[in-house]
């Protein structure tokens, strides 16, 4: 029996003094992760910590300026259903509706969602060796069973890949997470919350010891009229990804002004590479550029034994993508999408 107290933080102060000050304490709001760590014995916790009832972490609020700001414990569903995603971040709302299931979407919220753990199967058996989970023990995925893991950014002691849907789509739209700790508040540019394994894939992100979520912003810039979030998986639904894409771009005089291209499925981490929107940037939006761009952003890929074939479903699925995106309406069933 995994054993543990349980207590209520009344407001944000509290909860970043239980956590600070016991590293065994771990928060809870929606508990889909977390208490599936618990179950399984992956990790532990003295005391688990339940930040529901902390006022000012829910809802979406609009800026004047532009941009909303998402509340860390506003839920997924609400979230992907909020008239304001869907009318100006669509691609936010593609992406969350296609992760998980109706039921967890349901309880997830917004800042667990940054910080939930691989499904690498080894990482959930504990009598196997994991880096993520016991440092220094070796990975067992290397030479075992690695369909499902990393061809990009992966390391000599992880080959790990991050699981979310909305961190990808999170990621194309530079959004920025805001933090709470024993130092006061901050904001973390979303390309710099989470890390590449290295030599420290326990070390999934760079919240610092008692620092909280509080909550995303969203910029100004929406992308709503070019648009696309792509998901290949193994099977329709509650299923993770072997290689998905968030694509969104502008046009302006038939050619790309602005775009975004990041990649889930493939690495430790969101995948972003500037270079390869640099590149597009002032170009026509045709799948011989947008092939190039495939082959920048996968620049330095490879795989193992069971799963080299994600280089090659990325490169397809990120053309297949960008032609999404020209035609938003191309992803209504049956329709098929065209440059």
């Amino acid at each position: 029996m995994n054993n543990f107290s349980y207590t209520k933080a009344g407001d944000i102060g509290q909860a970043v003094d239980l956590t600070n000050n016991n590293a065994g304490n771990k928060i809870v709001a929606g508990g889909t992760n977390i208490l599936d760590l618990l179950k399984y014995f992956v990790t532990e916790a003295e005391t688990v910590v339940d930040i529901n009832r902390i006022e000012g972490l829910n809802g979406l609020t609009e800026h004047p300026e532009g941009g909303v700001r998402l509340g860390a414990l506003m839920t997924n569903a609400d979230t992907a259903y909020h008239p304001v995603i869907e009318q100006r971040y669509p691609l936010l709302s593609k992406a969350i509706l296609a992760g998980a299931s109706a039921q967890i979407r349901n309880m997830a919220t917004n800042g667990g969602n940054l910080l939930q753990k691989t499904r690498c199967y080894y990482f959930y058996d504990p009598v196997t060796p994991c880096n993520k989970r016991v440092p220094g023990s070796g990975c067992s995925a290397k030479e075992g069973y690695n369909r499902i893991h990393a061809v990009l950014g992966h390391s000599e002691n992880c080959i790990a890949v991050f699981p979310s849907d909305m961190c990808v789509a999170l990621a194309a739209l530079d959004a920025i997470v805001h933090i709470s700790g024993p130092e006061g508040d901050r904001e973390i540019q979303f390309a710099d919350f989470h890390r590449l394994p290295g030599d420290t894939p326990e070390i999934d992100n760079n919240l610092k010891q008692g620092e909280i979520i509080t909550g995303i912003t969203l910029p100004a810039e929406t992308f709503s009229e070019h648009y696309s979030y792509l998901k290949l998986r193994d099977r329709s639904s509650y299923s993770f990804a072997l290689v998905s894409v968030a694509t969104a771009f502008t046009l302006e005089n038939d050619l790309i002004k602005e775009v975004r291209i990041a990649l889930g499925g493939v690495s430790h981490k969101p995948w972003r590479v500037k270079e390869a929107e640099q590149f597009l940037t002032g170009k026509a939006p045709s799948e011989e550029n947008f092939a190039q761009a495939a082959d920048i952003i996968l620049q330095g890929a490879s795989g193992f034994k069971h799963n080299e074939f994600k280089i090659g479903l990325a490169k397809k699925a990120i053309i297949r993508n960008a032609a999404m995106a020209l035609h938003p309406e191309s992803q209504r069933p049956g329709a098929k999408p065209s440059l």
